[in-house]
């Protein structure tokens, strides 16, 4: 989970915080490229596409979860969504210090198709993995694990935490911890049974 729909529960919470402060970003950074003051529209304009960009990185990220779960596997398919996770992690937290706001929105991006990759395969291998008397308690893990991470993403939030504005960069930074977490544990997890046994015809495997 922690590296599942933790990810996703992490990343639809942690935008809140610091909304104000990339909003003050992009002003910042259009005066200083253009030369002039950029429109409180194009401000809000640009704002909800970084929110609402995260939707279409969830999307991609969902719609190949089923073909990268067959061909891979579901534990590599669900190391594989580390990629963009850290990918994620160090275009928003690089963003202010490379002075552009368009690493925000790539890294929100990134950060979706790991979040729609996630949560998927999570809810396919835990099923999958579970005991059949126990399924039912493992599957709702998935849900236990997006509500944990929207927890720890409005904790760090907090100005006495990650939400001050010093620190934002740091906060929209904070997913690749989950994922170095996964990329360091889930190496030592078994595959699934259903997949070793119907994708790769593994019986002993399986057994």
């Amino acid at each position: 989970g922690i590296g599942g729909a933790f990810q996703y529960g992490l990343q639809i919470s942690i935008i809140n915080s610091p909304a104000e402060y990339i909003k003050s970003f992009i002003h910042e950074t259009w005066l200083k490229r253009y030369g002039s003051s950029p429109s409180e529209d194009l401000i809000t304009l640009m704002w909800s596409f970084i929110v609402s960009v995260y939707s279409i990185g969830g999307l991609l990220g969902s719609s190949t979860a089923g073909y990268l779960a067959v061909r891979f596997g579901r534990k590599k398919a669900m190391l594989f969504a580390n990629i963009p996770a850290l990918l994620s992690a160090a275009l928003m937290g690089l963003s202010r210090l490379c002075g552009s706001f368009e690493m925000i929105i790539a890294g929100r991006l990134f950060s979706g198709v790991c979040g729609g990759l996630a949560l998927n395969i999570h809810f396919i291998y835990a099923g999958e993995c579970a005991p059949r008397k126990r399924r039912g308690l493992i599957a709702m893990t998935a849900s236990t694990a997006i509500a944990f991470g929207k927890f720890v993403g409005f904790a760090l939030g907090l100005r006495e935490v990650l939400g001050a504005e010093a620190l934002w960069p740091v906060l929209m930074a904070a997913n690749a911890v989950p994922a170095l977490v996964q990329l360091l544990t889930l190496p030592f997890f078994p595959d699934s049974p259903r997949y070793l046994l119907i994708d790769k015809k593994d019986k002993e495997g399986c057994i």
